[in-house]
């Protein structure tokens, strides 16, 4: 099926963390992209699952998205080299990513993903690099191998699915939140 349900959704947020963003080109609007997801996520019941890339270098999650959903910790740059997060995203639901840095964990990790045969889609306005070249690279390079490409108000309303959804307008606000 090509629309998102939120019931067979599962929410990825690989890497925003604190020593990573100031570096992040447009980092704060793809943060604010990501909080959306998963404000409208807990508010869907749709899981989150995270990930910090070697946290004792780079620090933990930022504050924004702190406890939005469980954490593994990772060394690899391909978050499927840890079986703990293999094991989170057992199933066969579709994988909804977003995150940093889009040409190394979160590409390498889709990409990963692929392999394993699950329906990938990144939310281009939700994940970041250093440059936007690599960002642009990445996504392309994805989308070649199969993922597919959205944007945060694109999820947010195949979530939602109709205007008559009873969490409609707490979603909508989101919506409508500068930045979007």
């Amino acid at each position: 099926m090509p629309l998102l349900s939120a019931a067979q959704s599962t929410l990825v947020i690989v890497d925003f963390q604190a020593r990573l963003m100031p570096a992040i080109h447009d980092g704060a609007r793809i943060l604010a992209n990501a909080r959306r997801l998963a404000d409208a996520a807990g508010m869907l019941s749709v899981p989150i699952l995270m990930t910090e890339q070697n946290p004792a270098g780079l620090g933990n999650t930022v504050a924004e998205l702190s406890g939005a959903g469980p954490v593994i910790a990772k060394m690899s740059f391909d978050a499927c080299a840890e079986s703990a997060f293999l094991d989170a995203l057992a199933g066969d639901g579709d994988l909804v990513l977003c995150g940093c840095e889009t040409h190394v964990c979160l590409g390498q990790s889709a990409l990963s993903l692929l392999e394993h045969k699950r329906r990938v889609v990144v939310v281009q306005d939700a994940v970041g690099s250093r440059l936007p070249e690599s960002k642009d690279v990445a996504l392309r390079r994805m989308e070649c191998h199969g993922a597919e490409i959205v944007t945060t108000e694109m999820v947010l309303f195949e979530w939602l699915r109709s205007a008559t959804h009873p969490r409609f307008r707490e979603v909508l606000k989101l919506v409508k939140q500068d930045g979007l």
